[in-house]
């Protein structure tokens, strides 16, 4: 069985830079991880490209031929060769058939929303990951210094709960780039956010038309805990094992180690 990492959000959260950083933290644990480049815009890394997809299709050249703009262009890209369905396979075995057994990766996407909130690529994606008998897991990153006052914060539980309704994963929500943030004071409203509170403030902003709005949106975020957030500051090492082990939990990992040692212990064998 594999384990592999999804790693989405909006462009600029900090995707890459979080791929890079677990990278390095697993590297200085001995423990091996690989990274997929899913983005055919994406032009350097800070980590090694274990796969990448620019290998079966390339932005620039998209453009040019189809007169396409960079977004209209990465869509089909992504479209392109995930929907077909001889190309997805020929392509997902052959990169896929040496990451089977017991092996994780984590897969760098690109930051156009559609594509993990109503465009069915990376959900076509994740069923192909499934029947190749890997457990997956979402990562959902959101910049932390987007998360200013209440109106952003609905707004950003409200795409990653798009997301986890799409992709039907075990999902982890990450504020990233946390290292930025100067005043971490007002971000603790929503790391444990009190619902009244939340709801009071967002009632003063919005006009008294979205009043119904606004409890029933507050009561999904609060009385079914469908969305919460994990602080991830990349300076701090601990942050990254905390992040590591929430998503290890999330996808079984190591559990099935776990019994093979036991199963092979020499002395269970020497009785």
């Amino acid at each position: 069985m594999g384990y592999a990492q999804l790693v989405i959000g909006p462009a600029g959260s900090g995707k890459s830079t979080y791929c890079s950083s677990l990278h390095q933290h697993c590297e200085t644990l001995g423990r091996s991880i690989h990274i997929v480049n899913l983005d055919p815009a994406a032009e350097n890394f800070d980590y090694p490209v274990a796969v990448d997809i620019r290998e079966l299709i390339n932005l620039e050249d998209v453009m040019e031929e189809f007169g396409l703009g960079p977004n209209g262009a990465l869509m089909h890209c992504m479209e392109y060769p995930l929907e077909l369905e001889d190309s997805l396979d020929d392509w997902l075995t052959e990169e896929l058939d040496n990451y089977l057994d017991d092996d994780y990766l984590v897969f760098d996407c690109p930051g156009q929303i559609e594509l993990f909130s109503h465009v069915p690529v990376l959900k076509n994606f994740v069923e192909h990951l499934q029947r190749k008998n890997f457990n997956v897991c979402a990562v959902y990153l959101l910049d932390s210094q987007f998360i200013t006052d209440v109106t952003k914060f609905i707004s950003g539980c409200m795409a990653s709960l798009s997301a986890m309704i799409q992709l039907e994963l075990p999902h982890v929500n990450l504020l990233s780039k946390m290292d930025l943030v100067t005043d971490k004071r007002h971000l603790e409203d929503y790391l444990t956010p009190e619902p009244v509170t939340l709801l009071a403030e967002l009632n003063k902003r919005m006009g008294p038309q979205f009043l119904k709005l606004n409890k029933a949106l507050m009561e999904l975020v609060d009385e079914y805990s469908m969305v919460s957030f994990i602080p991830l500051d990349l300076r701090k090492e601990t942050s990254i094992q905390y992040v590591l082990a929430q998503i290890d939990n999330a996808i079984q990992y190591g559990e099935d180690a776990d019994v093979k040692i036991r199963d092979f212990d020499p002395e269970d064998a020497d009785e």
